[in-house]
């Protein structure tokens, strides 16, 4: 498993991705996004990290092979030196341990590269899959929001989820 930088020629698997309906509901996402949106994000996908204050990287079984899915960092915050982590993982490629070892990488590029204190994560208390994945990460169990999350069966409580990345 690898995680590289956005290309160009991810458009179409970030288009299936992005308008997956069953995933809108930990994405924030109420509606489809079109090829033109993406291909004006993918232009400025590699903008600088410390500027733009999140990374997209790309989730892939080896070097050179398909994309399996997306890891991310977002709401950066420079003088607290940490970032939010989000990951999707295709439905048909779940379950076979790409979103665990791609946290494990995102974590030691956080702390080496990046330089982060700590990363934290938001998680529907419902989302079971995912709230076992942190939990094996090594992140955390921190807090809950109640009622956080609306969903189409309701109000949802939203777990939060921290992992420190450097010692005091």
């Amino acid at each position: 498993m690898t995680l590289r930088a956005l290309e160009p020629d991810d458009l179409e698997f970030l288009y299936a991705l992005e308008n997956d309906p069953d995933i809108w509901g930990v994405s924030d996402t109420l509606a489809p996004v079109s090829r033109h949106a993406l291909r004006e994000y993918l232009a400025h996908a590699n903008a600088d990290f410390y500027v733009v204050r999140q990374l997209r990287l790309v989730v892939t079984t080896e070097i050179g092979s398909a994309a399996v899915g997306v890891v991310d960092l977002f709401d950066y915050d420079p003088l607290h030196q940490r970032a939010g982590v989000g990951i999707t993982i295709l439905a048909s490629e779940r379950r076979h341990g790409y979103a665990r070892q791609a946290l494990e990488v995102l974590k030691a590029h956080a702390r080496q590269v990046l330089r982060l204190h700590q990363v934290y994560a938001t998680v529907g208390a419902r989302n079971r899959p995912s709230m076992r994945l942190f939990a094996a990460a090594g992140f955390r169990r921190v807090g809950t929001r109640r009622a956080w999350l609306r969903t189409p069966e309701g109000w949802e409580d939203a777990v939060e989820w921290q992992c420190l990345l450097t010692v005091k």
